[in-house]
C-alpha cells in the first residue's frame, strides 16, 4: 500500500481530473473573492468542504441575496449525492482498515467516481490507489481556488465569465458522451424537471430534483424497451445491463447543463 508503484498509477489516473479542476477552479475562486473571502477562507473551504456545484453555488446565492440557511439547504441538498457515490465503494472497501476507507469515502467526487468505478470494473485497483487519487484531485482543486482568488484581486474579471465556468465543463462533458435513446431521455427529462421544480418555487434542490427526475425516467424508459423487444444497446457489443449506467450518466449530464 501506498508504493511508489501506487502513487504512480494514482497520480497517472488523476491527472485528467486536476487538469479539468484547474480549469474550474480558479473562476471558482474569483467568484470567492467577489464575496470578500481570503486567500486562507477559500483554502480551508475548499480542503475541508470539498464539493465543486455546492462552491460555485455558496458565491452566486450570496450575491443573489439569498439567506444563509438558503444557502445551507441547497448545498446540502445538492451533495447528498456524495453519500450515494460512497456507498456504492463498500464492496470495494472489505479488508481494508476502517481509517483508510472512511478518508477514501470522504473524498470521492463525481469525477474520481468515475475513474475508480472504471478502474475498479477494469481490476488491479486498490483502495489506496483511489485515496490517492482523490487527494491528488482535491490538491488541485483547493490550489485552483487559491490561485482564483489571488488573480481575482488583481484583475477586474466579470463575474458572469467565472459564474459559467461550471456550466460550461458539464455542457462539453455531455456532448461527448455517447447519444443512446436512454441518455437522451434522461437528459431530456432532468432539463425539463429543474425547470418545472423552479417554476414550482423549488429554487434549491432544483437540481437534485431534475437527476432524480431524469435517471428514475431513463430507467422506466430502457426497462420498457427491454420487455419490448430488443433494444439499440443489445445491437451493439455492449452488453445489455450497460443501459442503466449510461442512463444515469445522462442524467448527471442533463443536470449540469441545465
Amino acid at each position: 500500500m501506498f508504493s511508489k508503484a501506487h502513487i504512480k498509477d494514482a497520480f497517472s489516473a488523476a491527472v485528467p481530473v486536476m487538469l479539468g479542476y484547474i480549469a474550474i477552479g480558479i473562476p471558482c475562486g474569483i467568484l470567492c473573492d467577489s464575496i470578500g473571502l481570503n486567500a486562507l477562507q477559500v483554502f480551508l473551504l475548499s480542503a475541508l468542504f470539498y464539493s465543486g456545484a455546492g462552491q460555485f453555488m455558496i458565491p452566486n446565492m450570496f450575491l443573489a441575496g439569498s439567506s444563509v440557511a438558503s444557502i445551507v439547504a441547497s448545498v446540502s441538498l445538492v451533495n447528498t449525492r456524495q453519500m450515494l457515490y460512497s456507498a456504492s465503494f463498500a464492496p470495494n472497501c472489505e479488508g481494508v482498515s476502517k481509517r483508510l476507507a472512511f478518508f477514501f469515502a470522504a473524498t470521492v467526487t463525481d469525477e474520481t467516481y468515475g475513474v475508480s468505478t472504471q478502474r475498479f470494473a477494469e481490476g488491479d485497483w486498490s483502495v489506496d490507489r483511489a485515496l490517492m487519487t482523490n487527494l491528488f484531485s482535491q490538491s488541485s482543486w483547493t490550489l485552483s481556488n487559491v490561485v482564483g482568488v489571488l488573480v481575482g484581486s488583481a484583475l477586474s474579471i466579470p463575474l458572469n465569465i467565472a459564474s459559467f465556468a461550471m456550466t460550461s465543463i458539464f455542457i462539453c462533458l455531455m456532448v461527448t458522451q455517447k447519444l443512446t435513446s436512454a441518455s437522451i431521455v434522461a437528459m431530456v427529462s432532468a432539463m425539463l424537471g429543474v425547470y418545472l421544480a423552479k417554476l414550482l418555487g423549488l429554487t434549491g434542490p432544483a437540481i437534485l430534483i431534475g437527476a432524480l427526475i431524469g435517471v428514475l425516467a431513463a430507467f422506466a424508459f430502457a426497462k420498457s424497451r427491454r420487455t419490448g423487444g430488443p433494444s439499440e444497446e443489445e445491437a451493439t457489443p455492449e452488453p445489455a445491463s450497460a443501459s442503466a449506467p449510461a442512463a444515469a450518466d445522462g442524467a448527471s449530464q442533463g443536470e449540469g447543463a441545465r
